[in-house]
């Protein structure tokens, strides 16, 4: 089931990209997880827009915690698109409203939240595992919170210079 409703929603995601020419940027990301236990997230995204009340993200990154003692490290695939109904201002909104999805190969979690000119994100869902894969023994089911921090790679490089 989770992997048709991902099939579904990709044709859907990719459909709405091919209909326009879109600027394309890539991220830095960093954040928190908490899916029955903490986790440190690091990885990249592309943001792709046309206009700026719509935004779309797809994105890879590997979630690294510790359950029952053991660290390990899981890749998480993600794609998000960032709503927001003020037509025809800049690009520099204050905020988004957030709707995705997140799937590792123990959990698909669909998410809502919100983001902050597209850099902060806050967003919670409901994780529902696959075939009862545990982590290190641990369920990854249930209340899903992240916390992300998005750094346009134009930005780090306009800092550093």
């Amino acid at each position: 089931m989770a992997k048709r409703l991902i099939l579904v929603l990709s044709f859907i995601f990719i459909g709405q990209i091919t209909k326009a020419q879109l600027t394309t940027y890539t991220m830095l990301q960093a954040g928190y997880v908490y899916q029955n236990q903490s986790f440190a997230e690091l990885g990249g995204r592309f943001l792709f827009l046309n206009n700026d009340n719509v935004i779309y993200r797809l994105g890879a990154s590997a979630m690294i915690g510790s359950a029952n003692s053991k660290i390990a490290v899981l890749p998480k695939l993600q794609g998000d698109i960032l709503l927001n109904f003020e037509k025809n201002v800049d690009l520099y909104h204050a905020y988004y409203f957030l709707a995705g999805a997140e799937v590792t190969s123990k959990y698909f979690a669909p998410k809502l939240g919100v983001s902050l000119f597209g850099i902060v994100d806050l967003s919670g869902g409901y994780a529902f595992p696959m075939s009862n894969k545990t982590f290190n023994g641990k369920d990854l089911k249930g209340f899903n919170l992240n916390f992300t921090v998005n750094l346009p790679f134009l930005l780090l490089r306009d800092l550093l210079k």
